[in-house]
Formats: structure tokens, C-alpha cells, sequence
């Protein structure tokens, strides 16, 4: 697809997507870190709970999954997007799979914090499976994004 881009720019856009990506892996686990926080809140007791309290994880919980959740779907949207204007497709391969399941994951995940709020179990322990899934995939994708750019690189 000829957008009227350089080859440079073309050459460069590739490899926003993976640098996006490992600093919203990083990201995520600050993300995975405060939600651990809010459930040591709740089983807190007297002191311990006051002071985790003051830490606010709850609500900066809620806003960082927020930000994950967004440029987890900007990030799968622009890696397609990005292969298709240097390729002229997709490669159906696992990564674009396994990216595609992630980015309905996180919007399972994020849509359960309604009921979570409202106190359903259920709803939080779904919340946190599916978050280390997604987790484990993360990592997988890492690894299998590394090796593509690996490809790109060694065709230039």
C-alpha cells in the first residue's frame, strides 16, 4: 500500500509497535503490581489497612488498566497497520493470533470492573485470570516480536 511515505519512514514506522509494546509490558506489570496492592487493601486489618488506604491503589489501579486498555488496542490496530502499508498484508502467523485474542482479553477484563465494583467475586477472580493469561501471552509475544524484528533487520 503506497500512502506516498519514504522507504525511511516506511523502515522506521516497523519498529514503533514493538518499542510501544515491551513499554506497555512494563506498564502492564506496574499495573498487575497496584492491583495487588488493592487486594492486600481489602484483606487488610487495622493499621496495615489505614496505611495501605492512603496508597490510593484502588483508583490508580482503575486509571493505569484504563491506559493499558487503550494502548493495548492502539498497539495491536498500528502493528497491523504498519505491516500492511511495508507488506501489502497481514501474516496470519501465531503473534498476530495471539495479539488479536490479547486485545479481546483486556476488553473481557476491563469489562468486568462494573461487577467488580459491585462486589461479585466472580467478576474479580475472572478479572485476575484472565489478566495473567494475558500476562503470559505478553511475554510469549515479546519473545516471537523480537524474533520479527530480527527479520526486519536482517533484510536491511
Amino acid at each position: 500500500m503506497d500512502l506516498g511515505l519514504s522507504p525511511s519512514v516506511k523502515y522506521w514506522l516497523q519498529f514503533v509497535h514493538p518499542v510501544m509494546m515491551w513499554g506497555l509490558l512494563a506498564f502492564m506489570l506496574y499495573t498487575a503490581y497496584q492491583g495487588f496492592q488493592v487486594q492486600r487493601t481489602r484483606n487488610a486489618q487495622g493499621e496495615e489497612k489505614k496505611e495501605l488506604i492512603k496508597g490510593k491503589y484502588n483508583i490508580r489501579h482503575f486509571q493505569s488498566g484504563s491506559i493499558v486498555l487503550a494502548l493495548m488496542v492502539a498497539g495491536s490496530i498500528g502493528g497491523m497497520a504498519v505491516t500492511y502499508i511495508n507488506n501489502g498484508k497481514l501474516f496470519v502467523q501465531p503473534h498476530l493470533i495471539v495479539g488479536l485474542s490479547m486485545t479481546a482479553m483486556i476488553a473481557f477484563a476491563a469489562a468486568l470492573s462494573p461487577f467488580m465494583q459491585k462486589g461479585a467475586n466472580w467478576a474479580r477472580a475472572t478479572h485476575i485470570t484472565i489478566n495473567f493469561i494475558l500476562i503470559g501471552f505478553f511475554v510469549w509475544q515479546g519473545i516471537t516480536g523480537v524474533q520479527i524484528v530480527q527479520r526486519i533487520l536482517s533484510k536491511s
